[in-house]
């Protein structure tokens, strides 16, 4: 630019006046709103927070490597009761088949014995007893016959062979007291090498004191497992390792019960089960919860379920509440007083109460869960519109007097227009603070029916449900993870949505800041 064009755009500008109206920079008021928002420090910080819980539960969720509802999986020992074992310190019977020699005999056999008697009766019946050896008795009817036998031995069937006869037992104590080494029952010779018993060389039984029982169902303990325990106890070990036949090998812990003199063993197994409450880790950042999900997805995921549920609530409580709230403001007269006794009548309804009967009725029903989320948000906004609509109501009534409002009608507009395309923009900047300070009530609303097994069902996530882990102590005092990071969403969540609200009021309206 040549220095004399200068001179003159210079002159040109000189000659302006102060109120001239091309030096006025004429602003929107859409722009002055923003401009006094964004002057509002709070408002921004909860603008900030907002956004970052957007992008944490739409963008976060979607860049995640697993689903909200994947379960993982960890090896871990489990300890289950395996066996209980007694050593016996007491006489065992052992009665022959058809016999019957019950506790009360036992108990007469008993004080014969020790009163060194050997014959005692209980009703009409007699009976004799004969020591066979030490700790070793046998016990005979009045017809001369072997009832029962009564030792601290007992002659156990060996690994996958039946149980052998009671006069097989019998003979087999006997021989085994006396020091023998064969004898016969039944017609079959039997062998007897230490504490085993054998047929033709094979291993049919075996005796020992000690009594393994099994406290697994369908599981057969075998002979080497119970030497294995019986060396334990004997060696006051506290644990030991075996492998059973299909190689795997686990570890047994014992506990001796002083009042019962039993011992419980307990198996530790590895097995392959959920990574139920696993610690944060570098696959798992927040861990994993109680049915071994990912902690910081279902944190994503929660957080757009809440989200959506507070906006559709939201979107559904002010459209029913602008409809009827606009009729009512422009009709007023019986129109007016009958959508205002309909709102009275909701606002006598105990939501919360009703939401809870809603919500164990769902439960009852066994109502599906994405359904059952739909069903939740048509409630919730079927229950908040009365407030928009009074809200809307009172602007209209004021604004339907208006000369803007007299104008249409000359112009002949039809009242739909009247009211939706005139009336109602003139209500919207009250409408958007009253949503949005909305927004941050209803996802509490929803957080605490869902805390309560009301709300959004597993497999949805929601921040409330997550919340909802710490119904047990256990989890609240030792897994932080699983409820602090819920509770911080939810918190950031609910603040934003007041910040922003408080913002946007007193951008709409600075007069009402103070």
């Amino acid at each position: 630019m040549s220095d004399e064009n200068k001179k003159n755009t210079m002159s040109e500008e000189e000659q302006l006046s102060l109120n001239d109206d091309r030096r006025v920079k004429v602003v929107s008021p859409g722009a002055l709103v923003v401009k006094r928002f964004f002057r509002n420090r709070i408002a921004v910080v909860g603008l900030v927070m907002l956004t970052v819980m957007f992008l944490f539960s739409f963008v976060g969720g979607a860049i995640m490597p697993y689903g909200q509802d994947e379960q993982f999986y960890t090896y871990t020992y489990m300890e289950k009761e395996y066996v209980a074992a007694t050593r016996n310190d007491e006489l065992r019977y052992s009665v022959r088949e058809g016999g019957e020699f019950g506790a009360t005999s036992q108990a007469q056999f008993l004080l014969a014995q020790m009163k060194g008697e050997t014959e005692f009766s209980y009703r009409d019946n007699s009976y004799s007893l004969k020591e066979e050896g030490p700790d070793f008795y046998s016990i005979w009817d009045s017809e001369g016959k072997i009832l029962a036998i009564a030792c601290k031995d007992i002659v156990h069937a060996a690994d996958n062979m039946p149980e052998l006869s009671f006069n097989a037992k019998y003979e087999a104590l006997k021989a085994y007291m006396n020091g023998e080494s064969a004898f016969t029952a039944d017609g079959i010779e039997y062998t007897v090498s230490e504490h085993d018993i054998l047929q033709d060389g094979t291993e049919v039984a075996y005796i020992s004191r000690v009594v393994v029982q099994s406290k697994v169902s369908g599981v057969n303990i075998t002979r080497d497992f119970k030497e294995r325990l019986e060396e334990t106890i004997d060696n006051g070990e506290e644990k030991f390792l075996y492998t059973n036949e299909a190689g795997e090998e686990s570890e047994y812990t014992i506990a001796y019960d002083a009042s019962a003199k039993v011992w419980s063993v307990t198996q530790a197994t590895k097995t392959y089960v959920y990574e139920v409450y696993g610690s944060p880790s570098k696959e798992h950042p927040l861990g994993t919860d109680k049915n071994g999900m990912d902690m910081l997805t279902r944190l994503m995921y929660g957080g757009r379920v809440s989200l959506m549920v507070g906006f559709i609530v939201v979107f559904i409580e002010t459209v029913i509440g602008v409809i009827l709230g606009g009729l009512a403001g422009y009709f007023g007269r019986w129109v007016d007083n009958l959508i205002m006794r309909i709102v009275d009548v909701f606002y006598c309804i105990p939501s919360t109460p009703l939401l809870i009967i809603l919500g164990a009725a769902m439960d009852g029903m066994n109502v599906d869960p994405q359904i059952r989320m739909v069903y939740l948000m048509l409630v919730l906004g079927f229950l908040g519109w009365p407030g928009v609509a009074r809200l809307v109501r009172g602007q209209i009534l004021s604004l339907r007097e208006q000369e803007f409002m007299t104008a249409t009608e000359a112009c002949g507009i039809r009242v739909s227009r009247r009211i939706f395309r005139h009336l109602i923009p003139n209500v919207i900047p009250q409408l958007i603070v009253t949503c949005t300070m909305g927004l941050g009530s209803t996802i509490i609303m929803e957080a605490t029916l869902s805390f309560l097994g009301l709300g959004v069902k597993f497999p949805f996530a929601s921040w409330g449900n997550i919340i909802n882990d710490v119904n047990n102590s256990f989890v609240l005092t030792n897994y932080w993870f699983i409820w602090i990071p819920a509770g911080i969403c939810l918190l950031t969540a609910v603040l934003g949505f007041n910040f922003v609200g408080d913002g946007l009021r007193d951008a709409f309206d600075p007069k009402m800041k103070r």
